[in-house]
């Protein structure tokens, strides 16, 4: 699923793939906010790992959980 993270006073935001699913996101996510965890660690498919101030999230958005279709779908 395709992840994206706005970050305050950025013009640009984070987007990377996860095999992680929707509510474990949103729970990690949730809990370091909701605890003042100073970062947040997510990982994506190919193994790298994002470390994220949660002071600096500005919004975050979960793509669906589906993979893309490759080829002419009808």
């Amino acid at each position: 699923m395709e992840i994206r993270i706005g970050i305050q006073n950025s013009p640009r935001e984070i987007s990377f793939e996860t095999n992680d699913g929707a509510a474990e996101l949103q729970k990690t996510i949730a809990n370091a906010i909701e605890t003042s965890q100073a970062l947040v660690s997510l990982s994506d498919t190919k193994g790298a790992t994002y470390l994220i101030p949660t002071s600096a999230i500005a919004y975050v958005e979960v793509g669906a959980d589906n993979s893309r279709k490759v080829g002419f779908v009808n």
